[in-house]
């Protein structure tokens, strides 16, 4: 897609182009609090991937995190194992993480977790990909063994790009990681496209007007990567250019075992380079070996500090506190006083906008789709993209002699709520009816093995939602979740609590927003208890003013 820079893309702004990665790696560390700190307790809601993050950091700076989950480690990093197969599993949430990710991978080498790349359509992962389109099929190893029609939406769509967002100058910048050519060309963007959507571009896009209805229609059920793209047509347009840009869309991997090991990995990993602590400890032995329940109230005492209430009527003070959360949970599962945010942050928090997701697995004997039909010499099956109601469907291959897996369908807003209401049997037997109008020769049913799996990740009260879609005119209510760390002149009252997490990120939906939201929230809390970077290691908020989000116009 469109020339590559000679420097490997990274998600390096670009609203806010902060190196995170070096910030983690640097051999002075990323900073430390004063030792009469030392021990003192902070509130972390929420035990997903930026909670986890958050809390290690934590530790290692030598306070102690308690973590308060109402679920299970991880989040929406759900990896679940199908009965009597632990080995084997359904990623119910994240399951592709870009190379471009590279504070998140951070972790994932840290873990020693193994990746291989995802099964992502016209991929050499994939093998090959079925896309079925108004009842008409096409077969294709690469890009290169499609009709015209796709190579024509694809040559649009990189000539709207080039011509209509700077995108090869831009894409060359965050390469080099030059934060002033970055906001040079991005901010003026962002003040221009603030209340456009998604399809406004490709409908009005001069590549696109001289084609026909059809090809934006292939577009929104193909797409290139990662598949389809009308269910962010409503989104902003920003937001899909943050995606793009920064290569989220494209070399992708899965963690072999599931990525909920990460979350986990974290819980459990001990910790050498460690303040106050002895050596061995992990956010595991500082909870004795459990999680708190889950958080339903937090407030302000009248010792100034924070008092969070578990489900159970416990009550415990915190000095400062980290909601993780998804941002709706504060004004639902969470009654949390009215004090603690602006009147302008909460109407940020309550109005981001969630988008739906669904997905089905079922397990097979074994990765069948592998064989070559003798008639046909084609695949038995392929991962496949349709405008049929199961929309994408994935094939996950454990080796010739363990089961294999498929995502039956995985989907999005309106084609996810069609399966909201419905159990899970009746969503495997509708999607196995449209995988018979597009392989009608292959019996799928007769290699199920096990129970089913499905999520709809809308109907579980600790989520609504799967993740954050940005709408037109979003842009202020985004800034000033991403930036509510910087407390410094906030009024005494909204200091110390603190939000994270992938909604509150610039790319929702990717696990590296939740790691960089998560280590904004670290650099907050060190300095909110009177620490600070190491003096040749700047974190975010010592380069706050340099790089911040460009602040448009209330």
């Amino acid at each position: 897609m469109t020339t590559k820079p000679t420097k490997p893309i990274t998600i390096f702004g670009p609203d806010f182009p902060f190196a995170y990665d070096e910030w983690l790696t640097h051999t002075d560390g990323i900073g430390c609090v004063p030792s009469q700190q030392y021990g003192k307790s902070v509130a972390v809601i929420g035990a997903g991937v930026s909670g986890l993050v958050a809390a290690y950091e934590l530790m290692r700076m030598g306070l102690k995190p308690v973590i308060f989950e109402s679920g299970r480690i991880g989040g929406r990093l759900r990896s679940e194992p199908f009965p009597n197969a632990p080995n084997v599993v359904a990623e119910l949430g994240g399951m592709r993480f870009p190379e471009s990710a590279t504070t998140f991978n951070h972790y994932v080498n840290a873990l020693d977790l193994k990746t291989r790349p995802f099964p992502n359509p016209l991929t050499e992962a994939a093998g090959s990909t079925v896309i079925d389109l108004a009842g008409k099929q096409v077969y294709a190893r690469t890009s290169a063994d499609l009709p015209p029609i796709y190579r024509e939406v694809e040559q649009a769509w990189d000539e709207a790009l080039n011509t209509e967002a700077h995108f090869i100058e831009l894409r060359k910048a965050i390469a080099e990681r030059n934060a002033t050519a970055i906001k040079k060309l991005w901010d003026p963007l962002v003040r221009e496209w603030d209340d456009r959507t998604f399809y406004d571009f490709i409908a009005n896009a001069p590549s696109f007007k001289k084609l026909s209805f059809r090809h934006k229609e292939v577009f929104g059920q193909v797409g290139f990567g990662t598949g389809g793209w009308d269910s962010d047509f409503r989104n902003s347009m920003l937001e899909i250019l943050r995606v793009v840009l920064t290569d989220c869309d494209s070399r992708q991997h899965l963690i072999v075992g599931g990525a909920e090991q990460l979350p986990r990995g974290l819980w459990n990993k001990t910790a050498t380079d460690i303040q106050h602590w002895p050596a061995g400890t992990s956010l595991s032995s500082l909870h004795a070996g459990a999680t708190r329940p889950g958080a339903t109230k937090i407030s302000r005492g009248d010792d100034g500090h924070f008092q969070v209430e578990d489900i159970y009527g416990n009550k415990q003070s915190f000095e400062a506190v980290l909601a993780t959360c998804q941002s709706w949970l504060l004004t639902t599962s969470i009654s949390t006083d009215e004090s603690l945010f602006s009147q302008k942050n909460w109407m940020a928090l309550d109005r981001t906008s969630y988008m739906q997701a669904s997905k089905t697995f079922v397990m097979v004997d074994r990765p069948f789709w592998k064989e070559i039909d003798p008639v046909t010499k084609k695949d038995t099956m392929s991962m496949t993209l349709t405008d049929r109601l199961t929309r994408g469907t994935y094939l996950f291959d454990n080796g010739d002699d363990q089961p294999g897996v498929i995502c039956l369908t995985y989907s999005w807003m309106a084609d996810a709520l069609k399966m909201l209401p419905l159990p899970v049997e009746k969503r495997v037997e509708l999607c196995l009816d449209a995988l018979a109008k597009i392989y009608p020769n292959v019996d799928i049913r007769s290699h199920i093995i096990g129970r089913p799996q499905t999520i709809s990740w809308e109907a579980d009260p600790d989520f609504l939602g799967a993740f954050k879609g940005a709408l037109p005119g979003h842009y202020r209510y985004n800034r000033r979740m991403y930036t509510q760390f910087m407390q410094q002149t906030l009024p005494k009252e909204q200091q110390g609590i603190f939000i994270a997490g992938d909604d509150v990120s610039w790319t929702p939906g990717w696990a590296e927003g939740a790691v960089q939201t998560a280590l904004n929230a670290v650099w907050g809390i060190m300095n909110h208890f009177g620490g600070a970077s190491h003096e040749h290691n700047p974190g975010p908020g010592d380069r706050f003013e340099q790089l911040q989000p460009i602040k448009l116009e209330d």
